[in-house]
């Protein structure tokens, strides 16, 4: 516990973990686990249940949140670049409102662009510097195993029900948080959702050693994801209808 309210801005060198070792490892089973178990549940669970599962799994994104300041400002480690404003942090607060107020848009938001960053996040950790026994390393598995948990559960329950004609729409909220967000980085020299830069470990740093610059690992990123997570679901409504229609 003797490093427990450390950061990686203020922890000494060789005491975290390795991608892919048995920590993380870890980790990703529990991941894994947790999301089965909760897939199982709420697919079985009626409306009410589900709404209260949805409420449950905001409060708690919420209060990992807040516990992850309080420690921060406890340890006198807080700076500009734990603002909420990577991807991830942004979707804790898009699950608050979803939890309460579940609409089609926020729906696709969550499925787009919520999945992928979360699971990339576990898969490619940036805080693999911190030990077990810290606050931001428990934080930042649990926050982004919850953030992935709660889309895919509500995908496998039925409640989302992803469109390819949702991509745009998508896309379009990505570009106009980018912007504001692009200002803070120029004005406080942050990285927030890595549009300044990409370290090693992050995938869009093979983009940058490859083409010079990170920024090309988005569209093209994008433009891979998008066929994979949509396009089975078109194909599935198609199959759906002409079941219908026969």
């Amino acid at each position: 516990m003797k490093y427990f309210i450390d950061t990686v801005e203020t922890i000494p060198e060789g005491l975290g973990f390795s991608p892919f070792d048995s920590t993380h490892l870890t980790w990703i089973a529990l991941f894994l686990i947790t999301t089965l178990i909760n897939v199982l549940y709420y697919r079985k669970a009626n409306e009410t249940k589900r709404s209260q599962w949805r409420k449950i799994i905001a409060v708690l994104l919420v209060i990992n949140e807040l516990w992850k300041m309080f420690w921060l400002f406890a340890g006198d480690n807080y700076l500009w670049t734990y603002l909420p404003l990577h991807l991830c942090s942004i979707n804790i607060f898009v699950i608050a409102y979803h939890a309460w107020k579940p609409n089609r848009l926020l729906d696709a938001v969550l499925y787009t662009a919520c999945i992928p960053g979360a699971i990339a996040a576990l898969l490619f950790p940036t805080w693999t510097e911190l030990p077990v026994l810290n606050f931001m390393h428990l934080h930042s598995f649990t926050v982004h195993i919850t953030l992935a948990m709660y889309p895919i559960v509500l995908t496998a329950g039925g409640d989302i029900h992803p469109k390819v004609t949702d991509i745009p729409k998508v896309v379009a909220m990505l570009i106009i948080a980018a912007i504001p967000i692009y200002g803070v980085n120029l004005l406080l020299d942050t990285n927030f959702m890595f549009l300044m830069s990409a370290s090693k470990g992050n995938p869009l740093y093979i983009f940058e050693q490859l083409m010079g610059s990170h920024l090309w690992g988005f569209p093209i990123i994008i433009g891979i994801l998008m066929p994979v997570m949509f396009f089975p679901w078109y194909f599935y409504d198609k199959h759906k209808e002409k079941q219908i229609q026969n």
